[in-house]
């Protein structure tokens, strides 16, 4: 399995162009999965249902499952947060995974994702595997500038960088 990340500020477009790439790369024939870190606490259960019940009496897991998807919930309770190749460890066999966040964690290659008009600082200079920027706007970088707005351009671009073409 081939994992690529995705780094950025919140507004500069990073789900916009994973939802592009993953819809050309499945095209194309690739089995993807991807890891999106939240920095702040999440809820995919509802209160009240059994799921949401059993976990909140003390499961550590709890496994949800239908005739179309499953999902496996793991409370953390007092453990600390799993690092992205422990993550990475747990999906299922695939072709590429795409990894949205975990911009300080340099196990992987990124693409910093900016926009100017965001009015915020680049994060590259302090990321050394960011190896490639994807911007909206002229930026001035020793790494390969891709037009964020080609999104078969950046897929091609991950692909040759991962050597999966």
């Amino acid at each position: 399995m081939k994992a690529f990340g995705f780094a950025g500020y919140s507004g500069s477009g990073k789900t916009t162009l994973i939802e592009q790439l993953v819809r050309r790369f499945v095209a194309a024939g690739l089995r993807v999965s991807l890891i999106k870190h939240a920095h702040h606490g999440f809820d995919i259960d509802q209160p009240g249902k059994d799921s949401y019940r059993h976990r909140e009496a003390g499961c550590s897991e709890v496994l949800l499952a239908s005739g179309r998807r499953w999902v496996l919930m793991h409370e953390l309770r007092d453990e600390a947060e799993p690092s992205l190749q422990a993550q990475l460890e747990l999906l299922s066999p695939c072709d590429l995974a795409l990894v949205e966040g975990f911009k300080s964690s340099g196990l992987i290659p990124k693409i910093e994702v900016y926009r100017p008009a965001l009015g915020k600082p680049r994060i590259e200079p302090e990321f050394p595997n960011i190896v490639a920027v994807a911007s909206d706007a002229p930026v001035d970088t020793r790494l390969p500038l891709l037009d964020l707005n080609d999104p078969a351009a950046v897929a091609a671009f991950i692909l040759r960088h991962l050597e999966m073409q």
